[in-house]
């Protein structure tokens, strides 16, 4: 099947052309040897018609992600002259770091291109319980545009019974729950692709699909080859060093579905032990605060020798700076890139996936 890319290219440029709201995946260089953090903590400052939402999308973070690393903000109404702490730092998974890896725990998918030094990265909805995906490695075997969706019988049953009944089939379009444009992976009906429900970005809330926002779709759409290599990993408790001699660790909330024989506690002290192997030097570790942060998973890297600073404190060292961008408005709950035009007519490519 031949897919017309050259419309995907002409949409991608428009896009960005007519627009400064929408996310784009966070690009970085390689960390040098011995490090594996990009990024970094910013803090802005809302507006009275501001949500945790617009803010954590326009710095492409995840739901998940914005909520953990603001504790009590109402995500609707923070409040004009709230501090929103925007986690934009990340602990690369473990590696290999090829192709795509996404680490299911930390709702977060990594692309690292075999031509350049860098890292891309976005975050990803996920399943809901009972529906698991698997771990492990397949490959990107189709791209997808205008897919169709055929909902298979099992999930219209689901949602009836929820008094929330959906059609037998949804065809191309903004409205669709598998976007417009949509990677497909080896696994079995398991595609990555957009969502007509973009809040839900860093949710549980597909059957099996990995949803990306509708913009960072198009960004995957064209950079990913099809033959990409894609690794799925359950990778609760990163460790990680970024050369300021700190060892930092990044904790998410488990997910039940991969059972794992040790306890929480063990399996993050088994993290700190595997990345301390890999170093040259080593630190002394605060247990304490490793405790805490497998009671309560922070989203962001938070430094866990007994010489470093808290959290709170780097936080309170951040200079906080207006967020000034527009509010994504009501046009932008659905499939299609907010601010996009759509692209010439083509012939859509009928996709069916197990998850919307």
């Amino acid at each position: 099947m031949k897919h017309p890319l050259r419309y995907v290219k002409y949409w991608f440029l428009v896009y960005f052309a007519i627009t400064g709201t929408g996310a784009q995946a966070a690009e970085f260089p390689l960390p040098p040897a011995g490090q594996n953090m990009v990024g970094s903590l910013r803090v802005v400052i809302a507006r009275h018609a501001d949500t945790l939402l617009d803010i954590a999308r326009h710095y492409d973070v995840g739901y998940n992600e914005i909520r953990a690393a603001n504790p009590g903000v109402d995500p609707w109404l923070p409040g004009a002259g709230t501090h929103v702490v925007v986690p934009t730092w990340y602990i690369l998974p473990p590696k290999p770091w090829v192709g795509i890896v996404i680490d299911i725990p930390a709702r977060r998918l990594y692309y690292f291109p075999s031509d350049k030094k860098v890292v891309y990265t976005f975050p990803v909805g996920i399943f809901r319980p009972n529906w698991p995906d698997p771990l492990g490695t397949s490959k990107i075997i189709a791209k997808v545009k205008n897919p169709s969706w055929t909902v298979p019988k099992d999930i219209q049953e689901e949602h009836r019974k929820a008094g929330d009944p959906i059609p037998a089939y949804f065809p191309p379009g903004p409205d669709n729950p598998m976007g417009e444009l949509a990677l497909q992976t080896g696994w079995s009906q398991i595609y990555i692709h957009g969502t007509n429900k973009p809040w839900g970005v860093g949710m549980r809330v597909s059957h099996g699909c990995f949803h990306v926002y509708p913009e960072n779709e198009v960004q995957l759409f064209r950079m990913i080859k099809v033959g990409t290599p894609v690794r799925s990993v359950d990778e609760p408790y990163l460790v990680g060093s970024n050369g300021d001699g700190h060892l930092y660790l990044q904790s998410f909330a488990l997910v039940e579905a991969y059972h794992n024989p040790n306890s929480p506690q063990q399996r993050a002290v088994n993290a700190i032990r595997e990345y301390e192997k890999s170093q040259s030097t080593q630190v002394v570790v605060n247990w304490q605060r490793v405790i805490d942060l497998v009671q309560k998973p922070n989203t962001i890297p938070t430094p866990i020798d007994v010489n470093a600073p808290s959290l709170q404190q780097i936080i309170a060292q951040l200079p906080a700076e207006p967020y000034r961008y527009a509010p994504y408005g009501d046009d932008a709950n659905q499939a299609t890139p907010p601010g996009a035009t759509n692209p010439p007519a083509t012939r859509a490519s009928k996709g069916v996936a197990k998850g919307n």
